[in-house]
């Protein structure tokens, strides 16, 4: 049985959980101060990680 090696996906991993919470953030109307700073970060990263092919 092969192991499953999150790392391998981890930006794809991490896109889907963005764009999960892009869309779901409106929906529940789910806001504080520090959310856009939050999710322009979490872009950035998974962005990165995905150019990188991680």
């Amino acid at each position: 049985m092969k192991k499953l090696r999150l790392t391998k996906n981890l930006g794809m991993i991490l896109l889907g959980i963005w764009l999960i919470m892009t869309g779901l953030i409106p929906l529940l109307h789910f806001n504080f101060q520090g959310l856009p700073l939050i999710m322009a970060v979490f872009a950035i990263a998974t962005g990165v990680l995905i150019l990188l092919g991680r």
